[in-house]
């Protein structure tokens, strides 16, 4: 679980990346939650966005990812939401202290 500390921290990351995952018009399918699952474990920080035609706001967008990928959500601004996922390996991004 993330502190507001942390959450703040990932969201700063987050502002200067751009929305590399995209939820279309099918919803959170299988291929979306691969790609999610790819990204997550190069990048650990994920941005997305849900695109016009979807059936999902931001927020249930990044919710049924969150589940799906074993991933915390950061925020939800808009149409775009940010995924993190600490990587087992060794983390490339180091959290500040709670």
């Amino acid at each position: 679980m993330l502190t507001g500390k942390q959450r703040a921290y990932l969201r700063s990351l987050a502002q200067k990346e751009e929305a590399i995952l995209h939820v279309g018009k099918a919803g959170v399918t299988e291929p979306v939650i691969a790609q999610a699952n790819e990204a997550l474990a190069a990048r650990e920080l994920v941005k997305g966005k849900v695109l016009e035609n979807c059936m999902y706001t931001a927020a249930e967008a990044q919710q049924l990812l969150c589940q799906a990928c074993s991933a915390e959500g950061v925020q939800v601004i808009g149409k775009v939401f940010v995924l993190y996922k600490k990587r087992p390996d060794g983390a490339k991004i180091v959290l500040p202290k709670g």
